[in-house]
Parts: structure tokens; C-alpha cells; sequence
């Protein structure tokens, strides 16, 4: 195990096993190296690893603190990974989405309020019948953000909005090369409202399948 490795396990012990807790400082490097076994370089080599994994913040002339740890800011960095991932993975993302954006949907069915489906009605009534790509992909990404939200489920909410940097792209693309994916995906996306509007989980489970399976589909038979 690389020296660094060997650091960041030792900090990410002290976090598990409640030594450290989420708000808590760390002590001074000289005091947590001697402690940890550790030279201060490979300790501070593991910190600022931590700190790019939003587990440690560092405030500049205050010291090293445990973050909150709340699941939204841990996978909140998973979508800087996923954006250095290569186009031929994106079907391995949808993929992924399809399995959860399904159930955030259903779950949605019991709790999303009436006024946030009014709201999404009307933005998509605001689109018109012919809006750009880039308005439609806007659009497209508040729609679902509003509906996974409404899950309740912030560990789902914030797999799912890493998963956007990939599944961005492929809507981009479908919306330059079929004429008829402006309508379909406003008419999918009218139907999964009237299927939450009826509290309907089960058909609302089932068109958020049909709308991610579309673009899947449409990537798996393009050239």
C-alpha cells in the first residue's frame, strides 16, 4: 500500500470509528502525524485527497475539519468523475438510470405536492411546440431534478444528478438528429405528471421507464 494509501486509511478510521465526528476539527499536523505513525508529507498528501472527496475541509489559517459528511455532498463529486468518463460509457450510465430514475419516480407519486405539479405543467407549457435543444435539455433536467427530489430520497436524488453529465449529452444528440424527439419527450414527460397527478405510482414507475428506455434505445441503434 502506497504511503499516501496508507494515510488516508488511517484518517478515514479515525472518521468510522467515531474518533472523529462530522464538525470536528482535526488536531495539529505535528500532533495526527506522531499519532497516525505518519510523515507530515504523506499526511498532508492524504488530506488534500480527503478535501477533494469533500470528507475533510480545509479552512486556510483555521485548520482541518471533518465535513458534514451529508450523502449529497460525498456523491455530489461523483459527477466530476463521471464527466471524464468517454462517450462509448454513456449506455452504461442509462443503464443505471433507468434502474433508479423509475423508483424516485414512484416514490415521488405519494409526496410530490399538487402546486409542483402545477409548476411543471406550466414550464412545460412555456416550452411552446417547437423550443431549441438547449431549452428542451434545460427543461428536461428541471423536470426530473423537481420529480426526484419529491422522492424524499437524498442518496437517490444526488446518484441520480451525478449520473446527468453523460445522459445530458445523449438528450443533446437525440434532440439534433430526430425530428420527433421534441414531441415525444414532451408528451412523456405530460404523461408522468398525469400519472403523479393520480397518485399512480405504479404508472408513473412505468413511464419514466418508457422515457429513459427511449433515449437508450435511440443511442444503442444510432451509427
Amino acid at each position: 500500500m502506497a504511503v499516501t494509501d496508507e494515510a488516508i486509511e488511517k484518517i478515514k478510521g479515525m472518521i468510522v470509528s467515531g474518533a472523529l465526528r462530522p464538525g470536528d476539527r482535526l488536531p495539529k499536523e505535528s500532533v495526527l502525524a506522531a499519532e497516525l505513525g505518519l510523515s507530515r508529507n504523506s499526511l498532508r498528501e492524504a488530506v488534500r485527497a480527503l478535501s477533494l472527496m469533500r470528507i475533510l475541509d480545509v479552512r486556510q489559517g483555521d485548520g482541518t475539519y471533518v465535513t458534514s459528511l451529508d450523502p449529497q455532498l460525498l456523491l455530489g463529486a461523483m459527477s466530476f468523475v463521471v464527466d471524464f468518463h468517454r462517450d462509448d460509457t454513456v449506455l452504461e450510465f442509462l443503464a443505471v438510470r433507468r434502474i433508479l430514475e423509475p423508483a424516485a419516480t414512484a416514490m415521488a407519486a405519494g409526496r410530490i405536492a399538487t402546486g409542483e405539479l402545477d409548476a411543471l405543467e406550466a414550464r412545460l407549457a412555456a416550452l411552446g411546440p417547437e423550443p431549441s435543444v438547449e431549452d428542451l435539455v434545460a427543461c428536461d433536467l428541471e423536470f426530473h431534478r423537481a420529480i426526484i427530489s419529491a422522492s424524499g430520497n437524498s442518496v437517490l436524488c444526488s446518484l441520480l444528478e451525478g449520473l446527468s453529465g453523460p445522459t445530458t449529452r445523449a438528450r443533446i444528440w437525440r434532440g439534433l438528429t430526430r425530428k420527433d424527439a421534441v414531441a415525444r419527450t414532451l408528451a412523456e414527460h405530460r404523461a408522468i405528471i398525469g400519472a403523479l397527478r393520480e397518485r399512480d405510482a405504479e404508472a408513473a414507475r412505468a413511464w419514466a421507464t418508457v422515457h429513459v428506455a427511449g433515449v437508450e434505445q435511440w443511442l444503442r441503434t444510432s451509427p
